[in-house]
């Protein structure tokens, strides 16, 4: 049973092409966007737990889980994929540099300390509401962040594509013929075709090992108690060690934070639906943070929105969200399938690279787009110099030696992202430089005691079916 609610836009009508309710198109399609956006994620969301010991099975179970735990306190109504966070794998590093299973634990005792920044974030936005805080995040702020956010993703995609560039060039092609000649469903699922067309083809050029697929079990549990931070206290237990986890990695959770309202910013953009208005930032926030406690309680990786998901929706126009909860659902099944998440671990980079690399840089396309729907003015000198100082920052130092400004507070090693100084430094002159147009701060602060005061970016409220 669905129900019609308010949603409001972001200013532009919708585009005709655009779905916000797949039902109309049958459970069939609805179900095939579902598993396309499952693929979409897998590359990346496989990675972490390859990169830092964590199980792929659990990877898996928790993305599912906590996508749908994130889709129920934010109504339903963004669609959003909640993936592994790659902001924390400095953290797993710092605790478990080899990936040591005696050690994993604390360092996912110190993710879910860090989980628990969200929901103090989403308490204050909630306190103060979202008018007085947003003013800090206009067009001219989370447009380069939007776009920082793809670019910083690029170099992944072509490290990957390297590995063997004419598998990677498949994908590409693929892709691209199926968006722009494609007819009918061919047209609207251009990653998952892209996946498996890749796939097939680095298959018969002999570049996967499908040994791990052979031996796997079909059925097997997701979790193993000794991998869950409840595991940690017993006898053995190390206070000093969980202090240091958490001291180390609760910080990160600042950055991760900053990176969610600029993913919020970008889904909204995609789908010309304000998020950050309805369901607010303070319910988005809190699932993030829910989920990343509960996938890291029991030894999964930290979850975070995902920009994959958000470039399939930016080719696919397809924005209803029970598609991306369909995809939830299959990442929960196949959790209990060994031999399914060995399919998956045995997709070659290539593959992974060549879809990436359309879908990094249709999140940088949104954040371009961003600017250029609100009339983002680049003859004033202060947006010149916000745009110009993010994307240097956040880009200059994501491909710096370090990777991220590391400085130590306390004894405490503290590593900050590019994309985190670039976000902090941007709304700071946001603040401090004259001039700011009209309509994305003037007389907000003000009006804000008034519930139905418009945000900066809402122009129109129109009217979609939002299930119960």
């Amino acid at each position: 049973m669905s129900d019609t609610k308010t949603v409001p836009t972001m200013g532009a009508d919708d585009a005709p092409d655009a779905v916000y309710d797949a039902r109309t198109l049958g459970a069939p399609k609805m179900t095939i966007f579902g598993i396309q956006h499952m693929f979409a994620m897998f590359g990346a969301t496989i990675l972490v737990p390859t990169l830092t010991g964590l199980s792929v099975s659990a990877t898996l179970l928790f993305a599912g889980l906590g996508t749908l735990l994130f889709h129920f306190l934010a109504k339903g109504k963004v669609p959003a994929f909640l993936g592994s966070s790659f902001a924390f794998i400095a953290g797993y590093a710092a605790i478990a540099p080899n990936g040591e299973a005696a050690l994993l634990p604390y360092a996912c005792l110190g993710v879910a300390c860090a989980g628990l920044l969200y929901l103090i974030v989403s308490a204050l936005f909630k306190v103060f509401g979202p008018q007085r805080i947003m003013r800090f995040f206009p067009p001219v702020v989370t447009g380069p962040i939007v776009i920082c956010i793809g670019l910083i993703l690029a170099p992944s995609a072509i490290a990957n594509c390297e590995t063997n560039w004419p598998v990677a060039l498949v994908a590409i092609a693929i892709i691209v013929i199926s968006n722009i000649w494609g007819r009918g469903m061919i047209r609207i699922i251009p990653i998952l075709l892209g996946v498996i067309g890749s796939y097939v083809a680095a298959a018969f050029a002999g570049v996967v090992d499908f040994a791990p697929v052979a031996d796997a079990a079909w059925i097997g549990l997701p979790v193993l108690w000794d991998n869950t931070v409840f595991a940690l206290f017993g006898p053995n237990f190390d206070a000093g060690l969980a202090i240091t986890a958490i001291i180390t990695i609760m910080p990160l959770a600042f950055a991760t934070i900053i990176e969610h309202i600029g993913d919020m910013s970008a889904i909204s953009s995609t789908c010309n639906r304000n998020f950050i208005a309805e369901p607010g930032l303070h319910r988005t926030l809190l699932g993030d943070g829910l989920a990343t406690i509960v996938a890291s309680l029991f030894g999964a990786p930290a979850n975070t929105t995902y920009g994959e998901n958000t470039g399939v929706l930016a080719l696919t126009r397809v924005f209803d969200p029970r598609v991306v909860r369909i995809a939830a659902c299959f990442a929960i099944l196949f959790s209990f399938c060994p031999k399914f998440a060995a399919v998956i671990s045995c997709m070659p980079a290539c593959v992974i690279g060549g879809v990436s690399l359309v879908l990094y840089g249709m999140i940088s396309a949104v954040g371009i787009r961003n600017l250029v729907e609100n009339h983002v003015d680049f003859m004033m000198s202060r947006n010149v110099l916000i745009t110009a100082l993010i994307l240097v920052l956040s880009l200059g130092i994501a491909s710096s030696a370090a990777g991220a400004i590391v400085f130590e507070v306390g004894g405490v090693t503290v590593a900050l992202s590019g994309l985190a100084v670039g976000s902090v430094v941007g709304i700071l002159l946001n603040i401090i430089l004259p001039g700011k147009e009209e309509g994305w701060d003037g007389g907000l602060a003000a009006e804000a005691e008034a519930d139905d005061v418009p945000l900066p970016l809402e122009a129109e409220v129109t009217s979609l079916p939002i299930a119960d």
